[in-house]
């Protein structure tokens, strides 16, 4: 399988889409789910081309597994979370629906499922969350 470029997250990176940003260095870039399964989920992706774990350079994982720790810390202090589930799929067969590696970071309270999947989330509540996380880093 060969890489996109047109695929939403290289949008978003391409500043073609607009994003609520919460974290960003010279590798990555995380930033809001806008169909959130919980109360702070974000995504983390590399800023190079990549498909998914399949084809992703070392580099690439190291960079984006350093992301996504850093941003599972800050989202237990900004949500006063119990836990965090970190997500990644792999290829359609596997539930990747963006062919662009990226990785769910879900904020998780004892006794709170999460909420169902593919339902567009409350525009000023992901910006009111994206802030607690901005401030908690």
């Amino acid at each position: 399988m060969t890489y996109d470029p047109d695929n939403i997250f290289a949008k978003i990176l391409r500043g073609e889409i607009p994003s609520n940003k919460v974290y960003e260095d010279d590798d990555t870039f995380a930033f809001m789910d806008i169909m959130p399964r919980a109360d702070g989920h974000l995504l983390v992706i590399p800023k190079t081309p990549c498909r998914n774990v399949l084809d992703a350079s070392p580099e690439q994982l190291a960079a984006v597994m350093s992301t996504v720790q850093k941003m599972a810390q800050t989202v237990l202090r900004a949500f006063s979370a119990d836990g965090v589930t970190i997500q990644q799929f792999n290829e359609a067969a596997g539930g990747q629906e963006v062919f662009h590696l990226h990785f769910h970071v879900l904020p998780r309270h004892d006794g709170v499922s999460l909420r169902a999947p593919g339902q567009m989330g409350d525009f000023d509540v992901i910006a009111g969350h994206a802030d607690q996380i901005r401030s908690a880093l």
